[in-house]
């Protein structure tokens, strides 16, 4: 019985200083860009790198720990372990450090050395396998150490609340209400998890007053199947590469992703993706993650074909994260030629459309 309320305290404890820096932590911000190319068209952009560690992955990261403490999965022992791209990771690892519990990360080879710098930062280890292991051996590293697996692929969708209590997509239109299309068209998405695209389209179904005009578009980078399962129906898709815009885009098809609450999907090239981000930090005078291109990238798209239709109205999307962690890859001219892309076409086309 002490051993039980020992751990019960160690929880409430536990929740009190995830709630604490919840409660320290502004809402992101709602950026809006008036583009001269699009005077009927508004492009919103929600700023989720102003997260304490830096990255939209701060909500899930959040969520993921919450669900594990509220499930009895979570103690003042549990060695916490995950698999991750990157930015998962990162903000895991954050909330690691705040519980002070033992945090291993099991990445892909060649993930930015900024992230693994960053995870290392708050105290956590890493590990880094190839990349279609990285499931199987943060598995076989919980249950040797008798860990905790968070498990982001699966559980993203289902440890945060979708109907509301300040989630991303709650936030989001609430930002929107004073705006003058304060129901966007569409809102556009990248997928890593699928756990932020299947929260802001379960919400968008919940509300009445939103579903009978927005809309959810999810935008997929190349080397990432979830496009093709949209359109086929297949979960038993697989592909042998991995995608080079880091933390969107997966090599099989996640139990998190929920295609069924998805209007539209759209397949960014990478090198679309990349162009799109350093024509952005013309606009907003900073550097964004390759994930924020995919999404600027599909958003321009639709907003070319409102316009096309004479349709006036919003569109929003997301920062993922700030370019910082990307500069020796996405920002590096050596970099973007050794991977054969070729951003010249994609940025005259933006220029073209935005002008």
């Amino acid at each position: 019985m002490n051993e039980l309320c020992a751990e019960r305290q160690w929880v409430c404890e536990a929740m009190r200083r995830i709630n604490a820096d919840f409660n320290r932590s502004a809402d992101t911000h709602l950026i809006k860009l008036d583009l001269p190319g699009f005077p009927d068209q508004t492009l919103y952009l929600k700023d989720e790198s102003i997260h304490p560690s830096g990255s939209l992955k701060h909500r899930l990261a959040r969520s993921l720990y919450l669900y594990g403490l509220c499930n009895g999965r979570i103690g003042p022992e549990t060695v916490i372990v995950e698999s991750s791209s990157g930015s998962t990771a990162v903000s895991e690892a954050y909330f690691a450090k705040i519980l002070g519990l033992r945090f291993i990360a099991v990445l892909p080879e060649g993930t930015a050395q900024k992230k693994i710098d960053q995870i290392s930062f708050y105290g956590a280890e890493t590990h880094a396998v190839p990349a279609p292991d990285i499931y199987a051996e943060a598995e076989r590293i919980a249950a040797d150490l008798g860990g905790h697996y968070m498990d982001q692929f699966t559980f993203a969708e289902r440890a945060t609340d979708w109907r509301g209590n300040n989630n991303i997509a709650e936030s989001l239109f609430a930002q929107l209400a004073l705006e003058q299309h304060s129901i966007p068209d569409w809102v556009v998405m990248s997928a890593g998890t699928g756990g932020t695209s299947a929260t802001i389209g379960r919400y968008i179904r919940y509300r009445a007053d939103l579903s009978s005009r927005a809309q959810l578009c999810v935008a997929d980078p190349e080397n990432s199947v979830f496009y093709d399962h949209f359109m086929t129906g297949d979960p038993d898709l697989r592909i042998n590469g991995r995608s080079r815009i880091e933390g969107i885009g997966r090599p099989r098809v996640e139990a998190s992703f929920q295609p069924r609450i998805i209007d539209r999907m759209m397949q960014v090239p990478d090198a679309a993706s990349l162009a799109t981000i350093h024509w952005l930090e013309t606009v907003i005078g900073r550097k964004c993650g390759g994930s924020t291109g995919t999404n600027v990238w599909a958003a321009l798209t639709l907003m070319a074909e409102m316009r096309e239709t004479g349709q006036a109205g919003s569109i929003a999307t997301l920062i993922c994260d700030g370019g910082e962690r990307y500069l020796d890859t996405y920002y590096d001219a050596g970099w973007l030629e050794k991977q054969g892309l070729d951003l010249a076409p994609h940025l005259k086309e933006i220029a073209a459309l935005t002008v």
